[in-house]
């Protein structure tokens, strides 16, 4: 490449041929100014030509090649300002893009990934191909959580786990799932239909695709790729044929023998680790402990492990109650109510909504309304066991109905729930006290009656005509109390010669009228707006479809559950995991919901003898 001219002035800049935007210490420099007069003498004119060509090896080092990577900005040295000189005014060269090169100044971190999230929160470099398969990766709280894999028990699901509720993969907490191949077959079977369990064995298998992906299923997939936190193990699947014989013969041809086998060959396979057979079959785990496996039922759904424990809304209080808590008592007067708020040791154990009764010189039957600390607000109860405050001709004829009906006519409680046996009353009592609110008071428009569809025996068939006409079979118990509450309203029943009641017919048409009987399988999707809905025989439905059914309220809806945990027939519900059993937990103390145990049967003598003796 030809080199520039050098320029006429010393003191002017020289412009490289490179466009590379390089800063050259050299080119930095200024250079000294020539004198003005030529020099006479041979020494003088070799000292007047050195800075020529000292202006020649600049423009020579100038004109060479841009380096890969510029000068960093602070190794280039300030000339020192000579007041003699003039700087002249430099052209800046035209940029062109060069390779990217580290600079000294410090990067900003990578920003981190959020675990709720499949991209990250920023904006962040480039990251190895091992941060993506690990999303937790970076995290280091999660890391420090987990266990040693020798530590982590290996648990083994069965079917019937993951058709029971899909999100079993996630409850495991830190420890490993592992999922026979037998599984997922199964699976595969139970997703075609409309039913409960064929929903459920979609979304599992959904679940499962969006934890697969990408990931290598022969090292385990993080369960907690899809923002399941808690999940801090890993999910495994069967990759290879597990070679291990039972002890005893067993056909094969059964995928729950395959799934014992499975594990026999695990426990074999891996003798220092943990592995236990999770089913919620109570026959194929008496099977894994007849063959030395260790097995258990699926109790992260249980509410509570002992139904004994179930909060019931009553609490006695103790026989020194006055006399710990009767100083320093204020009373008022709201709502015709006398409203008291008590202080003292005992007020940190209420629960709001609870009602709570003392028997003996100072008696007192009250309901809590508030609980803050060590004080508690109490209010009096309406008596319901007087006639003059009877709701549609029925009367309280306990404590706890009295309790109930307190909860049922109180328009600031939108969510009631009554347990018992049979016989207590639960049915009469939310009938009764929604026909006195939807026809006397105009509190809602319309009762909604709805329960599980779950046969005692054997099944009849389909049944014939409307959805109305379907569900009445099933609501035998609706008819028997409109029959018990229309003859304790007080309505003139005149009888003809021929037998016939003259006013029951056009008054049960008017009842009936507002009375609408549903489906449960068409609630998804619906608003129920000043609604009093009844959900009878309760205790059959599961958690997810309580949830269904209770997200259905819409603004001025009461929603009250009824049932006897006692009577469960839908298979693999108990009392610990019923839908009933949740929300009577889940519901405790929220202040617009109350809970009452029904325990005396007022049906007959005859049937609270059968239920004590049978």
């Amino acid at each position: 490449m030809p080199l520039p001219k050098p320029p006429a002035r010393l003191g002017a800049s020289v412009e490289p041929t490179s466009a590379a935007p390089i800063q050259n210490p050299i080119a930095a420099t200024r250079l000294p100014t020539p004198p003005a007069s030529q020099p006479d003498t041979p020494a003088a004119a070799a000292a007047a030509a050195a800075p020529a060509r000292r202006n020649r090896q600049v423009a020579a080092i100038l004109s060479r090649p841009a380096p890969s990577a510029p000068a960093p900005a602070s190794s280039v040295a300030a000339p020192a300002s000579t007041p003699a000189q003039t700087p002249v005014p430099t052209r800046t060269p035209a940029r062109v893009p060069t390779p990217a090169a580290k600079s000294p100044v410090a990067e900003p971190a990578e920003a981190p990934v959020s675990r709720h999230r499949s991209t990250p929160i920023a904006e962040a470099p480039a990251k190895s191909p091992a941060a993506d398969k690990d999303p937790t990766a970076g995290n280091a709280k999660a890391r420090s959580r987990r266990l040693p894999a020798t530590q982590r028990k290996l648990f083994v699901l069965d079917t019937n786990v993951l058709l029971h509720d899909p999100t079993s993969l996630f409850r495991f907490a830190e420890h490993d799932v592992f999922l026979p191949m037998i599984v997922l077959e199964e699976l595969d079977h139970q997703k075609k239909g409309m039913s409960e369990v064929a929903r459920n064995a979609r979304q599992v298998s959904r679940y499962l695709d969006e934890l697969v992906g990408t990931a290598d299923l022969t090292k385990g997939v993080p369960l907690d790729a899809l923002g399941n936190i808690d999940a801090l193990g890993s999910l495994f699947f069967q990759t290879r044929p597990t070679e291990a014989h039972l002890p005893l013969e067993l056909p094969m041809g059964k995928a729950d023998n395959v799934i014992l086998s499975i594990v026999h060959g695990l426990r074999k396979q891996s003798p220092k680790r943990e592995i236990v057979l999770v089913s919620k079959d109570i026959n194929m785990r008496l099977k894994a402990r007849a063959l030395n496996l260790p097995a258990e039922d699926y109790l992260n759904d249980h509410v509570l492990d002992d139904s004994d424990l179930l909060y019931d809304g009553i609490m006695p209080l103790p026989e020194n109650f006055w006399t710990r808590h009767g100083k320093n008592i204020e009373s008022w007067q709201q709502n015709s109510l006398t409203w008291y708020r008590v202080r003292g040791p005992l007020c940190s154990q209420f629960i709001v909504n609870e009602f709570v009764y003392y028997e003996g010189d100072m008696p007192l039957a009250a309901q809590v309304r508030e609980v803050t600390g060590k004080s508690a607000v109490l209010t009096t109860l309406r008596d319901f066991s007087h006639n003059k405050n009877s709701v549609w001709g029925v009367t309280a004829r306990n404590r706890e109905q009295n309790f109930a009906l307190n909860l049922l006519m109180n328009p600031d409680i939108d969510f009631v729930s009554l347990l018992g046996q049979a016989g207590t009353g639960k049915t009469l009592l939310a009938l009764a006290s929604g026909l006195a609110q939807a026809f006397e008071t105009k509190r809602y428009t319309e009762i909604i009656i709805t329960r599980a569809t779950v046969p005692v025996g054997d099944d009849i068939g389909f049944l014939p005509g409307t959805e109305e006409e379907k569900m009445l079979p099933w609501m035998g118990a609706l008819e028997d109390n409109l029959e018990v509450l229309h003859q304790g309203s007080g309505s003139t029943v005149s009888t003809t010669s021929n037998g016939q009641e003259w006013n029951k017919t056009p008054a049960m048409d008017l009842i009936r009228s507002r009375i609408k009987v549903k489906s449960m399988n068409f609630m998804r999707g619906r608003t129920f707006l000043n609604k009093f809905l009844i959900i009878d025989e309760a205790q059959n439905l599961t958690p997810k479809q309580m949830k269904t059914l209770i997200t259905r309220a819409g603004p001025g809806t009461k929603i009250v559950c009824l049932g006897n945990i006692a009577q469960i027939d839908t298979p693999y519900l108990t009392e610990g995991s019923s839908g009933l059993t949740y929300v009577v937990d889940r519901f405790k103390g929220w202040p617009h919901a109350g809970h009452i145990t029904l325990q005396r049967g007022e049906r007959s003598r005859l049937a609270d003898y059968a239920s004590d003796a049978l």
